[in-house]
């Protein structure tokens, strides 16, 4: 049987495991304060990952300012893109959290489902 997992990768650059509800808020608020800056000086941001040991691999980036990205891969290695990546832009964290909440109930449908932006 396929096992599922999670990973947060906190704006620190540290990887959290399964990680409760109350993490993944932390480090939304880390990401919304501006607390945390990237390696290059530029806004800090934190990534979902959930994906199954034998394929698929889903991943939801916040970065500062509120802006997320949905991207789809084949494997945990990122070697094929299913879907373009999606975008949009969510004003609070507490929004950001609820995307988060359906990543980490694995609800891809529902994801897919959002008002993400056009490739216009």
């Amino acid at each position: 049987m396929t096992q599922a997992w999670l990973v947060l990768t906190r704006p620190d650059g540290r990887d959290v495991t399964a990680p409760s509800e109350a993490q993944m808020a932390a480090a939304l608020a880390d990401v919304y304060d501006g607390k945390v800056l990237a390696a290059d000086g530029g806004p800090g941001s934190a990534v979902l990952r959930f994906g199954y040991d034998d394929g698929l691999m889903y991943e939801m980036e916040v970065s500062g300012g509120g802006a997320v990205r949905f991207a789809e891969w084949s494997d945990r290695d990122c070697e094929i893109a299913l879907a373009a990546p999606r975008t949009m832009t969510v004003a609070r964290p507490a929004d950001a959290l609820q995307l988060w909440r359906l990543m980490a109930q694995r609800q891809v449908a529902k994801i897919r489902n959002q008002p993400w932006l056009s490739d216009d």
